[in-house]
């Protein structure tokens, strides 16, 4: 008997096996299969790498603010106020009503009548008013002729939509703020792992060298050990700098609504472009401009509609009102019945006008008055200390964006001098006339200087994020 052949034990076959009893997988098979398997994950890897999403300054501002779910609470609020105007419209429109009702009287009431209107006189007559069934329809309409306080919560009304916009103004800048910190943080943190690992690459140069002169007789066994130490040191290091940015980085996407697993790869662009005389430095500051100091005055006018409102109910109101009604009585049940059928319906109306004057409501409405003006007096108290507030970060960022610049300065000309000084002191240790040590200290002043440069880099950065924002202009960050 000629000898079956193996069978391959691997899931596909054994789905094959199943399916088709005594059926064997050859080998050419089990290899088209593996094939097939490793071309669907080198596919897999690569559309994965190209979900990587590249994300530029502007791109992140803009997705942050589609996302972030105060700055959408802002929006809804600003909606919110377009339906609070129709509703105080509202009032001054006509209101029409429709009315209707259906009515049994099991026992009708009764009532007492001299017997005089009978010709008897001196004799009580009982009797009974109404009908069994009484129905009715009717229609009414009211429509306020004059009313103060109506035509002042109207302007309320306008005006709080006005404030809800420059809430959401002030809460689209908050995000800007927030989204540009967070990206330029992240930035730096890409920069100093980017300089560890230069400094790792150069250091192993010198541990080759070193292993090399070991090898040969020409080294010591405490230098290569020495060595070695300070690449583990700088490695630690790195991972600790990794981490650091993935937590970054998903503070980052979670800001901007981005999948918390997207890969995302910022534009380093935004971080080097440094131009301080780009910056328009005013001398002083417009409070106007500043979105949180309109946010105040809106809420002052708003104070000034309610006190205003309280006032009003001092005014006398006039309305007017008309009425039309259709009413239908009998013993029998009225509903589609005439007087065919013992159901008397006839029709009435009425129109009026109504005024009310306001004599005496023991004080209340002074008092509500009164409490407008303290509301009024305490929200002055909030201006002057919001002026003086912006004032004071607006002198501070042009003294920390000067600052900035000088210390971003010192620091380039200090990588560049740390970086002569470990080339020279390179080329000594391998000419034999400077020690390891001097070498170890010279590689970590660069990597210092370097690291130093970073974190004024990114003072000056955020330093300017201040700036614009003192001057009001965040949304520039948005061209």
């Amino acid at each position: 008997m000629k000898p079956s052949k193996r069978t391959v034990n691997i899931p596909v076959a054994g789905h094959i096996a199943a399916a088709y009893p005594g059926y064997r997988v050859s080998t050419h098979i089990k290899r088209g299969l593996l094939l097939l398997v490793l071309v669907l994950y080198f596919f897999k890897g690569v559309k994965a790498q190209d979900t990587v999403k590249t994300l530029s300054l502007k791109e992140a501002l803009q997705m942050a603010l589609q996302a972030n779910q105060t700055a959408r609470k802002a929006k809804l609020d600003i909606e919110n106020s377009v339906y609070q105007i129709d509703e105080v419209r509202a009032g001054a429109l006509p209101q029409v009503n429709g009315s209707g009702n259906i009515t049994y009287n099991p026992l009708l009431q009764q009532s007492v009548l001299p017997g005089d209107v009978i010709g008897q006189p001196g004799k009580a007559l009982l009797v009974s008013f109404g009908q069994k069934w009484v129905s009715a329809a009717g229609i009414s309409l009211t429509q306020s002729l004059f009313d103060q306080s109506l035509f002042t919560g109207l302007k309320a009304a306008k005006g709080a939509k006005e404030y809800y916009e420059l809430n959401g103004q002030l809460a689209e800048e908050q995000v800007i703020e927030l989204v540009a910190t967070a990206y330029y943080n992240v930035l730096v943190q890409r920069q100093k792992i980017g300089v560890i690992d230069s400094t790792i690459s150069n250091i192993k140069k010198s541990e080759a060298i070193i292993k090399g002169q070991y090898e040969s007789g020409l080294g010591k066994q405490i230098d290569v050990d020495r060595i070695a130490v300070n690449i583990a040191n700088l490695e630690s290091q790195k991972l600790q700098l990794h981490n650091a940015v993935v937590i970054m980085e998903n503070q980052l996407k979670y800001v901007t609504g981005i999948n918390i697993r997207q890969p995302i790869q910022l534009s380093a662009v935004a971080l080097h472009q440094v131009q301080p005389e780009a910056l328009e430095l005013q001398s002083t500051l417009d409070i106007d401009g500043r979105t949180e100091f309109q946010a105040l005055k809106k809420q002052e006018e708003l104070l000034h509609y309610r006190k205003a409102a309280y006032k009003a109910e001092y005014y006398p109101s006039l309305s007017l009102s008309g009425n039309y009604n259709y009413q239908g009585m009998g013993n029998r049940f009225p509903v589609f019945k005439g007087p065919n059928q013992g159901v008397n319906w006839f029709d009435y109306s009425s129109v009026g006008a109504s005024l009310k004057i306001p004599l005496f409501n023991g004080g209340a409405t002074r008092s509500r008055v009164r409490q407008a003006d303290v509301s009024l007096r305490k929200l002055k108290e909030d201006m002057a200390q919001t002026s003086l507030a912006l004032n004071l970060s607006f002198e501070n960022a042009k003294i920390q964006i000067n600052n900035s610049v000088i210390i971003l300065n010192n620091q380039k000309k200090n990588v560049e001098l740390a970086q002569k000084v470990y080339r020279n002191t390179q080329n000594n240790y391998n000419q034999g006339l400077a020690y390891l040590t001097d070498l170890l200290q010279s590689e970590n002043a660069v990597t210092e200087a370097q690291n130093n440069y970073s974190a004024a880099l990114l003072d000056y950065k955020l330093a300017e994020v201040q700036l614009i924002k003192a001057q009001g202009k965040l949304k520039t960050l948005l061209n």
